[in-house]
This record gives C-alpha cells, structure tokens and sequence, in this order.
C-alpha cells in the first residue's frame, strides 16, 4: 500500500509524506464532535453530494481545516494489471483523498467505491483488508449511522519497505449505488490516533446520498 500510496501521488492524489492540492468543503460549519479519545473536533463542512469536492454514493462530515480532493481513475486504455496497482483494492476503487496537513497532521481519510452487488459490509471491508498483504490482527465490529449499518475494522498495518508497523481504521457500508469504505491511515500510530477524531465525525454523520 506505501507503493499505490506513491503511485497515487503521480496521478494528481497525494500519499501521506506528500502536499495535496484539494479544495476544502463546502458550507464550513462550527458544530464540534468527540472522538473514541474525548478530543473534541469541529465540521468543516460536509461531502459527498453533487457539486461538492467529491461526488460519493454516502455525505459525511470532514474535520475543519481538512479539504477533499476527487481522485481520478486510469484512462480507459490503461493496462489493467496497472489500474489494480494504482487504484483498485480489492473490491472497490480509489474516488477521494481527505488531506489532514492543513489541520496539522501527516494523512489522509480515503474514500473507495465499488460496483452495486450482493456482498454485504463486513464481506467488502474483509475484501479490502485481505488485499492489504501488511495487515493483521483485525478486530471488526459492527455500526449504525444514519439508517446505515455498516462494518468496522481496526488493525495493524506493516509495511514491507520499512517493515514499521502502526495502527490503521477502515469502515464499510453499502448503498443502492454500491458499497463505500472509508480508510484512515497515516504516517504513524501517533499521528492516527490524533487523526481519529476526524474519523468519528465522518462515521457519525455517514449518510446515503
């Protein structure tokens, strides 16, 4: 995943030592949420509808300060042994970045979206863990926001270049247009857990579009 990390950054969507150009969302707002750590962090507006940042099958909320970025798939003639690679990750495909450098952080909130089918949740989150090769020890659960019930996972990731392992979130839902995972990373367990917060807030007010 540092790999596809990298590569993204190549195509216009920035990994997580990397600048991002996004925009910020629209309609910023004030209200202020808590994350599992009682840290309390404030909206900065909502994504996912038509004519914001990123047009997404679910809104959520974004922390103040983090901006959104669409990401764009391969060309149609791109090999696609390179499409997997880049974009693809087991059943669903790379379609915005969450950048927290603006708000002080090193990462991102990752929004990946897939084709309409029968698998439930916890399946498509199993899905897109599986074909992380440096993860392990999930524990998942499961959740309910806004007339969504959806699939969570927390795990170890460790990296084959580096071999530095951290601790990484991912949540799964699926909707009429398909199913989404939304993914928390970043460049260490220290700098995910300050990052956590922003994820509550955008599982908590997780809605289909």
């Amino acid at each position: 995943m540092a790999l596809v990390a990298g590569l993204l950054t190549g195509c216009g969507a920035a990994g997580d030592s990397e600048q991002s150009s996004g925009t910020s969302a629209d309609g910023a707002g004030q209200r202020a949420d808590k994350g599992d750590a009682g840290e309390r962090v404030a909206s900065g507006g909502t994504i996912g509808a038509e004519g914001s940042p990123c047009e997404l099958p679910v809104t959520f909320d974004i922390a103040a300060q983090w901006t959104a970025e669409s990401v764009s798939g391969p060309g149609k003639d791109a090999p696609e042994d390179l499409a997997d690679m880049m974009w693809r990750q087991g059943p669903v495909t790379a379609a915005c970045e969450v950048d927290a450098k603006p708000a002080g952080h090193i990462g991102f909130l990752r929004v990946w979206t897939g084709e309409p089918g029968a698998a439930d949740a916890r399946t498509v989150l199993e899905g897109f863990v599986g074909a992380d090769t440096g993860a392990g020890e999930e524990k998942y659960r499961r959740f309910e926001a806004g007339g969504l019930v959806g699939a969570e996972v927390e795990y170890r990731y460790t990296s084959e270049l580096t071999e530095d392992t951290k601790t990484e979130h991912a949540l799964a839902v699926v909707t009429p247009a398909g199913p989404v995972v939304l993914h928390l990373g970043g460049l260490d367990t220290a700098e995910h857990e300050a990052m956590l917060p922003a994820y509550e807030l955008a599982k908590r007010t997780l809605r289909a579009s």
